[in-house]
């Protein structure tokens, strides 16, 4: 039976499936989203994303109108549509080992109502060796659909404009998913890199590892310049004065959100926990939290004080607040027995305040993510901050770490 969608998304009312979504309606394919979230459905039904994305809602209106874009919850609509592209990936479990049953119950799910003339397009990261065991699982089930691998390698919150400027990795386990995968993606990308599917894989886990080893890099200096009492943002800016081989290190931060972490775990799951620079830089992005609240122990008493944290997203200028260290802060400062209150400009939480209330009230204010408004504030002179990132007029840098 053939389908009236081009390419199904499974999974597309969430934050890898929406971008991907919305581009193909735009670009005329007859797209079907598929989720079991049905508030984010009937969101998206009524023109409003279900959290930030740049474009976004410009794009869904438009793909609302034309007729484009529809959207289900029952498995069996996915029957005869070309292309079923799943945004499900392989999260770790408590040992830092990938977990893929989420990926075989999605599997036992939509396996009843596909064919063989459909192809599974994996969009999410994904373990090494996670397709060719998908593709073993489906075969052992007597499945002959076909399987690739496209990993999106675009930024949380700006996944429209970025799956349209950045090349895609294109990989599958037989020419006719190739084919299929290269003929949506090339309406799309602006340039398709052929890879098979453990290169894919690798190629994607080492994009976010490397980043996340370099954080990790800056972060550890940084601890150890707070540490000698130096401020470390001012040391980086007369370092990388008129010396371009400084001009590419990042500040210092909390290294968050549900992909970093993550993808270089995959990596030390796969050598066997040999891969020491992996696991130590995920010790030190995790730790940076306690360095804060150990340093801030040395210099007052937390107990009882009035302690402030602006921002709880995991970064800046978004409302996204999944593996956010500033909730791993919170709780740590909580144990401290700080009275403890919190803000953000963009996460809706009853229990927050607004950022103007925390600077009355609080004793002191840390940065837990540098959205833009927070460098308008005027703090109270007699406030002490502590601003990890750097965000800050330099004035207003009263912080308890080098003070």
């Amino acid at each position: 039976m053939k389908s009236k969608y081009d390419v199904a998304v499974v999974g597309g009312a969430g934050h890898v499936g929406i971008p991907l979504s919305l581009v193909l309606a735009d670009r005329g394919f007859r797209t079907l989203i598929y989720d079991v979230n049905q508030a984010a459905i009937q969101s998206l039904q009524a023109g409003r994303l279900p959290f930030i994305e740049e474009d976004g809602e410009v794009l869904l209106g438009k793909a609302l109108k034309a007729g484009t874009l529809e959207f289900s919850h029952n498995p069996a609509d996915l029957r005869g549509i070309p292309a079923v592209v799943l945004t499900i990936g392989t999260p770790i479990d408590e040992f830092h080992n990938p977990n893929l049953n989420i990926l075989t119950r999605a599997m036992d799910v939509l396996l009843p109502h596909l064919t063989p003339r459909q192809t599974i397009i994996l969009r999410s990261t994904v373990a090494p060796g996670a397709t060719d065991f998908l593709e073993g699982y489906l075969r052992q089930r007597g499945s002959k659909v076909g399987l690739a691998f496209c990993p999106e390698r675009v930024a949380q919150g700006k996944g429209i404009p970025e799956v349209q400027s950045i090349p895609q990795f294109v990989a599958a386990t037989s020419p006719k998913a190739l084919k299929v995968a290269w003929g949506i993606f090339s309406k799309i990308a602006p340039l398709l890199i052929e890879m098979t599917p453990r290169e894919a894989e690798f190629a994607k886990l080492i994009c976010n590892t490397f980043r996340y080893i370099l954080f990790a890099a800056t972060n550890q200096l940084y601890m150890m310049c707070a540490e000698a009492g130096i401020d470390y943002h001012t040391l980086l800016k007369k370092v990388g004065e008129q010396y371009p081989r400084m001009a590419s290190i990042p500040g210092p931060g909390f290294a968050a959100g549900p992909c970093l972490m993550k993808d270089t775990m995959q990596l030390f799951a796969f050598g066997r926990h040999n891969f020491p620079l992996g696991q130590m830089a995920m010790t030190i992005n995790e730790g940076l939290p306690n360095f804060l609240v150990e340093q801030l122990r040395r210099k007052t008493k937390l107990k009882g004080k009035k302690i402030g944290i602006l921002g709880m997203a995991f970064k800046a200028e978004s409302d996204d607040i999944r593996d956010s260290l500033s909730y791993k802060l919170r709780k740590i400062l909580r144990f401290e027995g700080a009275d403890l209150m919190c803000s953000d400009e963009y996460v809706n939480d009853p229990t927050f305040i607004s950022k103007e209330q925390l600077c009355k009230r609080a004793e002191i204010i840390i940065i837990g993510v540098p959205h833009k408004a927070y460098r308008r504030l005027k703090f109270p002179k007699s406030v002490k901050i502590v601003d990890v990132w750097g965000a800050l007029a330099r004035r207003e840098r009263r912080t308890l770490l080098h003070a």
